[in-house]
């Protein structure tokens, strides 16, 4: 493919400009994107879509692709928004009037599914200025609609999963919430928490709020890693949230790694629900009195857990 063609496909497929992009390190990153349009309403923890040409560059290191149908098409995948919380100057400012979104988005290198990822290895090859797609709706039932003044939200998030619970936190925080907030990140290591700092901040302002950074390849993990799912059975959740898993006053949002999340499917034969092993925070809420949200019969529980569709 020329410069020219490629010149001409960028100019007819692409319609945002990465307007800031910060490395935590070669492998993670925090974009900012501002579309040619006015961003869509959107309530904080939607997702929206990025896509890049598969003619773009990969990044070096990664798995590399042995087959591209068509070169002239968009390799897309759906991103919740992210949120960084806090503005430069340190304040909790009105996002509904920015002209950008943020997203939080890991190098994916390979796969164990055979095939090379394709898009994040032509993220990371971005710069600031740089053209891209982003899909001009913003959607998603993973929101805090069902949420009142005075209950208990906990988050629980692995790597970037975390995205949307930021997005959510800004809301809860930017509205006065008056229950108690818990937002808990399980990472491999500490240099994976690229909003630590901010959390840190917002735990000295807001008295209601607690942050939990779990980490699982560090040294001092040796013989005592910690995962979401041993924040629930060790009671140490409870203790950091300061009140009791209450069913009728807690609703709990699970985004990350599928493992940790549980989602049970059914049996085909016996129409039974078959839970994942080992137990995921599902089964070990539900043993507890929650409920988790059923999209097929449109019922609301009090377990939320991100779901693209």
């Amino acid at each position: 493919m020329t410069p020219e063609q490629i010149t001409d496909l960028r100019r007819q497929k692409y319609n945002a400009t990465v307007t800031m992009l910060r490395k935590v390190h070669p492998d993670l990153m925090v974009m900012r994107v501002r579309p040619d349009f006015r961003p869509p309403p959107h309530k904080p923890g939607q997702y929206g879509v990025l896509g890049l040409g598969f003619w773009e560059p990969r990044m070096p290191g990664c798995q590399e692709e042995t087959r591209v149908n068509d070169p002239t098409k968009l390799a897309r995948r759906s991103y919740s928004l992210s949120c960084s919380v806090l503005d430069d100057a340190g304040g909790l400012p009105d996002h509904s009037q920015a002209d950008w979104i943020e997203f939080y988005v890991v190098l994916v290198r390979q796969t164990d599914r055979g095939e090379a990822p394709v898009l994040t290895p032509r993220l990371f090859v971005l710069r600031e200025g740089d053209r891209l797609y982003v899909g001009e709706k913003i959607t998603g039932a993973y929101t805090l609609d069902p949420v009142r003044p005075d209950d208990a939200v906990v988050f629980l998030a692995t790597g970037t999963g975390e995205a949307p619970h930021n997005y959510m936190l800004w809301d809860l925080l930017r509205r006065g919430h008056r229950g108690r907030i818990l937002s808990a990140c399980c990472v491999r290591y500490g240099k994976d928490l690229a909003y630590r700092a901010v959390h840190d901040e917002l735990m000295r302002r807001h008295p209601n709020y607690t942050y939990l950074g779990l980490t699982t390849r560090e040294a001092s993990d040796a013989g005592n890693k910690v995962y979401i799912q041993d924040l629930l059975i060790s009671g140490r959740l409870e203790e950091k949230l300061g009140a009791p898993l209450d069913p009728a006053a807690t609703h709990v949002f699970l985004c990350g790694n599928p493992k940790m999340i549980g989602v049970p499917e059914k049996d085909r034969e016996t129409g039974k629900r078959v839970y994942p092993r080992p137990a995921g925070v599902i089964e070990l809420l539900e043993r507890r009195g929650f409920q988790p949200d059923q999209a097929n019969i449109k019922f609301k529980g009090n377990v939320h857990y991100e779901e693209y569709w």
